[in-house]
């Protein structure tokens, strides 16, 4: 098992808390801040997903104005993650 604490930049939310198991495949994510009922839905839509497709799937997603989103920087700490 695998623990990725990743500050965010640039969104409501202020943290997220990532397992991954042996395989890299997400056990769990715990956004610490943010919409609520969005965070959830990511974290229960990504439960079970590989890390490298979540990241395929929600680098790069903007929210509104912003050059990023609470699940763009879930890709970003992924990346950062698996680089560990």
């Amino acid at each position: 098992m695998k623990t990725i604490t990743y500050n965010t930049s640039g969104t409501c939310s202020r943290q997220i808390l990532i397992t991954l198991n042996d395989e890299d495949t997400v056990e769990n994510v715990t956004f610490i801040g943010g919409c609520t009922g969005n965070t959830i839905g990511i974290s229960r839509l990504v439960k079970g997903m590989k890390a490298t497709e979540v990241i395929a799937r929600l680098k790069g997603t903007m929210c509104g104005m912003k050059r990023t989103s609470c699940p763009d920087q879930l890709a970003l700490a992924l990346e950062e993650g698996l680089k560990q």
